[in-house]
């Protein structure tokens, strides 16, 4: 079956704070779901300027204790990877995630766009969509992909929260 979320939001800051604060949020005291961000390979096109960034995070288990009792869910975390493309010449950077942890029993995957803002070139939308399918565990694929959809949307909350939260982490470097 699957479960699809969709995330457009605004920020009234200018695209390189905003991709600069996303690139630095994890790990921070509001989401102590991340333990690590791991850059494992970073480069860029010298003819186009892109840079191109693949990590891999590493994050608590937060399936609930009680659906843990299903052997393949008891693991301590879960490791995620993303991979981002950066364009500073057109104010763009797209990305996509993927779990790499129960590959063989679910799929999650995320692309999000941060581009400057069609309503202020001074502001910078971001644009998400994920999508979870869970299967080889019966009748708890349901439950499941039900609990990772409300994980994924809080998760996006969190992003814009910690995003919107305070100007220290839109202060230029």
């Amino acid at each position: 079956m699957g479960v699809t979320v969709d995330v457009r939001q605004v920020y009234k800051y200018p695209f390189e704070q905003v991709v600069a604060s996303f690139l630095r949020k994890y790990p921070n005291p509001m989401d102590k779901n991340v333990i690590s961000v791991i850059t494992v390979e970073e480069k860029r096109d010298v003819s186009t300027g892109i840079i191109y960034r693949k990590r891999i995070a590493v994050c608590q288990n937060v399936v609930p204790e009680i659906l843990r009792k299903v052997s393949i869910l008891k693991v301590p975390s879960i490791q995620l990877e993303e991979e981002s493309w950066l364009n500073p010449q057109e104010r763009n950077m797209a990305i996509r995630s993927h779990c790499l942890t129960w590959t063989q029993y679910a799929s999650m995957k995320e692309e999000s766009v941060f581009r400057e803002s069609v309503e202020n070139p001074n502001w910078t939308e971001f644009i998400q969509r994920g999508r979870i399918s869970i299967t080889g565990a019966g009748f708890l694929n349901c439950i499941l992909e039900t609990f990772a959809s409300t994980f994924l949307r809080q998760g996006a909350q969190r992003v814009s929260l910690f995003l919107l939260g305070t100007n220290i982490y839109f202060k230029k470097s």
